[in-house]
């Protein structure tokens, strides 16, 4: 496929995540579990939010989305990483690598925002609970979601047309398991001073400032819950955010040493190993973190267990009386 007739790369390989043969197998057996449990877990987060009459609020509602995010992030990247884990190689095509590109950077992108949205709910929830319902509306909310979509649709649109209008004239291997924007740079035999510029300048525009609100917020919550006088009252807020707070310095943490830095100062190695953090496991951890803390999360799942197995109870005596009858 050739762009502006320059392009002399029709295809790229994916050189996977590591070369060691005899891991491959363990790791394809363990990341295919974990994709699993990503989709399982993070399907059933969006379930309970949407069918729960206790779920129904603002902060379920950002929740949901952070796992229709999560499944979109890890369902990019986790099968060109299978497929490279079972093969030498994986081959991508121009195209496809572009899609994928795309949709890493608009998913990674939401998530960081929509992390600064759930942390002004917190801050409201916290230090202006009785306005709660009056500051985040529904149609409030549903503004910040949409505006979180179309933030990463537009940033992953700028990083995607300056990286595929550069020239890949030299070798095809990308040094990774999917088709991130500092290994194609690498590979291009193009100037890429402009595309490392937009590196910098967007993921801080977009990431810095989301961090920026989120430690904002988190000051100004830390300190209504120092004045809280019961010590009751101080555990509940803090367990209200620590699930929030760990999310999100998991995530910050990974794309920061991956992206907020010059090109020339990429390490390959380091790069696969933040990226896998932010990509395949974070999506798998989110949901998990926020219901091991959250007594709302496990009193639908427990409700949902219940008349799931009360139903087949049922079933069951119905259907062996019926027997017993005949």
């Amino acid at each position: 496929m050739e762009l502006g007739n320059q392009t002399t790369v029709r295809e790229f390989i994916l050189l996977g995540l590591i070369n060691l043969p005899k891991l491959k197998t363990l790791l394809f057996m363990f990341f295919v579990v974990v994709y699993i449990i990503t989709l399982v877990v993070n399907i059933g987060i969006i379930f309970l939010t949407r069918t729960d009459p206790q779920l129904q609020s603002a902060m379920y509602l950002l929740l949901g989305n952070l796992s229709f995010i999560d499944i979109g992030f890890s369902s990019s990247v986790t099968p060109t990483m299978l497929d490279a884990l079972l093969s030498e190689k994986a081959p991508i095509s121009f195209c496809g690598c572009a899609i994928q590109m795309f949709s890493t950077v608009s998913f990674g992108t939401s998530e960081c925002i929509l992390f600064a949205v759930m942390a002004y709910d917190r801050y409201v929830a916290i230090c202006n609970p009785f306005l709660y319902t009056v500051i985040i509306s529904k149609k409030l909310c549903l503004q910040l979601v949409a505006s979180t979509y179309f933030s990463g649709l537009l940033h992953a649109a700028i990083h995607t047309v300056a990286t595929f209008q550069l020239n890949f004239c030299g070798s095809n291997e990308i040094y990774h398991f999917f088709c991130d924007i500092p290994p194609l740079l690498k590979l291009s035999c193009s100037n890429t001073r402009v595309n490392e510029i937009l590196l910098f300048i967007f993921p801080s525009l977009f990431g810095g400032g989301s961090l920026l609100i989120v430690l904002a917020s988190y000051i100004y919550i830390i300190s209504a819950i120092l004045r809280i006088r019961s010590s009751e009252g101080r555990r509940k807020a803090f367990s209200t955010c620590a699930s929030h707070f760990t999310a999100v310095s998991l995530l910050y943490g990974s794309t920061i040493f991956t992206y907020v830095k010059p090109t020339s100062m990429y390490s390959e190695d380091q790069g696969k190993m933040f990226s896998l953090v932010y990509s395949v496991v974070i999506p798998m951890l989110n949901p998990l973190i926020y219901s091991v803390r959250n007594n709302d999360l496990k009193s639908a799942v427990k409700k949902v267990m219940y008349r799931n197995l009360f139903s087949q109870s049922t079933t069951f005596n119905h259907r062996f009386c019926r027997g017993v009858k005949q």
